[in-house]
């Protein structure tokens, strides 16, 4: 095998691969005598077939595994022999080949940029955390009652307000045909006023009628209605309403903690500090997660591949694309060339910290287990209640699947182990400050960037 170097700028290289016909005719001979082994031909015992038969029968059939084998084997080797460590896979393209005479190939390859990592030890990062305020968990325990909350009939009779709950009987028809559709009726069903529950319009026709009265309910189906022979047609409904009733507040004690599973209110309340504390830690690790990229990525400048930066720009693309198909309501027009520069500013900016994650969790050696792996698919398994049995399956029959759970595995590890070197410090703010929305997106920048050309 020969090797020369036609062109290298920035981290793209380009070989010219020679590989001489002897060689490949070794090759193709050793795979013919493995298909000799087990091939079964008229004369011949099993492993007795002579080279020249098998010349003539699988020459041609078996020159395609030769020649990948040849270019694959070959390709790895001169990456080796001259210390390149690929980022993508190379694109090869054969120059000149015919049987029985020299194959040259030319391999393109862009390779992973040589950097140092910043002094880890020199991180000084804010860890944003909050308390859980005793009045938090009351406000908590206030909405929990107001969800379970019974009612009572009204002890006056009064007209129904919005709030109450109503028991009534309907029974309704397209007001063009006067024809009953399935589900046009309906008896002792509850329905509370004001809680859209209904079409538009059909609660709001029942306030201010009393018990015993019987309403004539007008309404028109909205266009989009779900059940396309009553979408955008007017109907009338009798409806009889039976009783009224009214929200009764739920008293938060040890009978409603009971109600709920708990022991009495001292185990809920605890119980909902714990769950609140778990819900403030992980939107603290994230702030201080998100911190730590930032600085990271401000931390390192370096040239980064090409390649994987227009892939992880095809991929954003493509998610971008997926999401406006997935709420086509909104009128959020083509993509502008501003739009598209943002995004390959984050495309840009994961690269690089991925390739910094890496670096790094390579020198600490970062490993992921099995065990990682199998916590990672209960808790995957855990996101879809009564459906944990196929969600297993799903990932036992599924390699890839296993794959792409490893990568944000593998990426945790690292910020742990990045979060162990640096100088970290707590600042206290408010739970409000603490769980203020912002971007989801970790490795997008804060505000649009325009980074310096890497070197």
């Amino acid at each position: 095998m020969q090797v020369k170097e036609i062109a290298q700028k920035g981290l793209s290289h380009e070989l010219e691969i020679h590989i001489s016909a002897k060689d490949i005719q070794s090759k193709r001979k050793d795979r013919l005598n493995e298909v000799g082994k087990t091939v079964r031909l008229p004369g011949f015992r099993p492993g007795k077939v002579p080279m020249n038969v098998l010349e003539q029968k699988y020459g041609r059939a078996v020159m395609g595994e030769v020649l990948e084998l040849v270019v694959s084997e070959s390709s790895a080797q001169a990456m080796k022999d001259k210390n390149l460590r690929p980022a993508m896979q190379p694109k090869i393209e054969v120059k000149e080949f015919d049987e029985g005479k020299d194959l040259t190939f030319s391999m393109k390859v862009e390779v992973l940029p040589e950097f140092k990592v910043m002094d880890l030890s020199s991180l000084k990062l804010e860890k944003p955390v909050a308390k859980i305020e005793s009045a938090k968990i009351d406000e908590t325990l206030n909405r929990i009652a107001s969800q379970n909350q019974e009612t009572k009939p009204i002890e006056t009779k009064r007209a129904a307000k919005k709030g109450d709950v109503v028991i009534i009987d309907f029974h309704g028809k397209t007001a063009d045909d006067g024809v009953e559709h399935p589900g046009m009726h309906a008896h002792g069903t509850k329905l509370t006023l004001g809680s859209g529950q209904f079409i538009p319009g059909f609660e709001d026709q029942l306030i201010g009628a009393k018990a015993g009265d019987k309403v004539i309910v007008k309404v028109s189906f909205p266009k989009d209605y779900g059940a396309s022979e009553l979408a955008g047609r007017d109907a009338e409904f009798d409806v009889d309403l039976h009783e009224i009733h009214e929200a009764v507040p739920a008293v938060i004690d040890d009978a409603f903690a009971k109600n709920l599973g708990f022991d009495d209110e001292k185990a809920l309340r605890s119980a909902l500090e714990e769950q609140m504390k778990k819900e403030h830690d992980s939107v603290s690790r994230m702030k201080l997660k998100r911190q730590l990229l930032d600085v990271l990525d401000e931390g390192h400048d370096f040239e980064i591949p090409q390649g994987m930066v227009d892939a992880e720009f095809d991929l954003i693309i493509k998610q971008v694309e997926q999401e406006r198909k997935m709420n086509p309501k909104a009128d959020q027009g083509d993509m502008t060339d501003e739009d598209k520069e943002e995004l390959k500013a984050i495309a840009e900016r994961r690269v690089r910290l991925g390739l910094v994650f890496s670096e790094v969790g390579t020198a600490s050696k970062v490993t992921i287990t099995d065990q990682d792996i199998q916590r990672a698919v209960i808790d995957e398994a855990r996101r879809y209640p009564g459906q944990e049995k196929m969600v297993f399956e799903f990932y036992q029959k599924n390699p890839k699947a296993i794959d792409a759970l490893k990568a944000p595995l593998f990426e945790d590890k690292v910020v742990d182990y990045i979060f162990t070197q640096a100088k970290i410090t707590e600042k206290e703010i408010s739970a409000e400050e603490l769980t203020a929305p912002e971007d989801e997106d970790e490795f997008k920048p804060k505000k649009k960037t325009s980074k310096k050309s890497k070197k």
